[in-house]
């Protein structure tokens, strides 16, 4: 039998009317010329930008603290480790995987175009391997002020498990009601977000209008724009849906009660940032076990780059090939263990994924020109991304979770 997933309460149709006039709101707004209109959206955009970067951090940290100091590391907690990592480098693998069979079905031709400016791509000079040893901190705090996800996700797994060898009862105590309290806090500050989250929608949506208002030439990549965006769509309407399924969860009923976590990933383009509606709505609307979704969720924000793994292959394939670089299916398969790999270590920064693609790029040498026509079209790219990420994030939850209650 299906796990049933409940059909929203009628308290939720008023929501998802305010979402539909945010969004026409946001739609007239981004065609209008209407100047003043135009700043307050992105001024609101900017605003709710910096409230999700603000919380969405601590709640990761929180959440992972108080799930490890809570269970038995050597219990639940360790089957719930190791069945996430099992289906989030799994599901990422896929989705390479997946770029990587369109790839070749469409076969993208290269482009002819003028040399671009090679300094227009000066920022993309960012060593990876030295981000890589950057994640381990230089002390505690560094990783929340300079908003290092994985840094802090690191820290907090250490707070987590060194909290349960605090030798002295009572202090073990205090210190887990002290994290308890202080996640608690943050679970009510995101409550009252998510009350106004058809206003971040106006923001969000306005700035993307706008955005393509000012023009953006989709000839000669868009093969390559193709097999980014079908990859995305395969992934998280079939590869998905048949893990769900095969667990016997109805697919499209969960992607329909995940759609306010779903809709707000797509315009905010941000996981992290999402990560505190994904959990509420993950626990209300797919009713996963809170002790599942507040530590699967926030590790599988910060590790399950399904889109990220697709736009690398995709992207570093095709400069590959742009630049004369002999493409076979072996050097393929290669390059779906590095996007999977290069995915899960992504550095939760803003346009993280393409950064990681010029760096994967330069350290072969390989030139980056090419990105200057890829760069206009990334942020439709990252709102597809974004969302096939939360999607993810929310079905291994929900497989596990199922799971775990079906072992007891």
């Amino acid at each position: 039998m299906y796990s049933e997933i409940p059909a929203p309460q009628k308290k939720k149709n008023f929501t998802h009317l305010f979402f539909l006039i945010a969004i026409f709101l946001a739609i007239a707004t981004g065609l209008s010329d209407i100047e003043i209109l135009q700043k307050f959206a992105l001024i609101i955009s900017e605003i709710f930008v910096k409230i999700f970067q603000c919380i969405s951090l601590p709640i990761i940290a929180l959440s992972i603290i108080v799930t490890l100091s809570r269970y038995d590391a050597d219990g639940e907690l360790k089957t719930i480790w190791h069945k996430a990592i099992f289906y989030t480098i799994g599901t990422t693998a896929v989705a390479a995987a997946v770029a990587m069979a369109l790839y070749l079905m469409i076969s993208p031709s290269s482009i002819t175009t003028p040399a671009l400016d090679p300094n227009s791509m000066a920022e993309t000079d960012i060593n990876y391997l030295q981000h890589l040893t950057n994640l381990i901190p230089s002390n505690i705090f560094a990783p929340f002020l300079e908003h290092q996800v994985i840094g802090a996700l690191l820290v907090s797994i250490a707070i987590g498990i060194a909290i349960r060898f605090i030798p002295e009862t009572e202090a073990r105590i205090s210190v887990t009601n002290f994290f308890r309290g202080t996640h608690g806090i943050f679970l009510v500050m995101t409550s009252w977000i998510v009350k106004i989250i058809p206003i971040a929608l106006y923001g969000f949506i306005s700035a993307v209008v706008i955005d393509l208002k000012n023009g953006m030439n989709l000839s000669g990549i868009g093969s390559y724009l193709a097999v980014i965006i079908l990859a995305n769509i395969v992934q998280g309407f079939v590869i998905l849906p048949l893990l769900l399924y095969k667990n016997n969860i109805r697919p499209f009923a969960a992607m329909r009660s995940m759609l306010p976590a779903l809709s707000t990933a797509f315009f905010s383009k941000s996981s992290i940032g999402t990560l505190p509606i994904t959990m509420k709505t993950a626990e209300e609307n797919l009713h996963i076990s809170p002790k599942v979704s507040r530590f699967i969720l926030p590790l599988c924000t910060s590790i399950n780059m399904n889109g990220c793994a697709a736009f690398i292959f995709t992207t570093v394939i095709y400069l590959m090939q742009n630049h004369g670089v002999e493409i076979n299916f072996s050097t393929m398969l290669l390059w779906i263990l590095i996007s999977t790999i290069a995915a899960i270590g992504n550095a939760g920064i803003p346009m993280g994924c393409f950064f990681l693609s010029a760096s994967l790029l330069t350290s072969m040498n390989i030139p980056i020109t090419l990105l200057g026509l890829i760069l206009p079209f990334y942020s439709i790219i990252d709102m597809f991304e974004t969302s096939l990420n939360v999607w993810s994030d929310s079905c291994v939850a929900k497989v596990i979770d199922k799971q775990i209650k079906e072992e007891k």
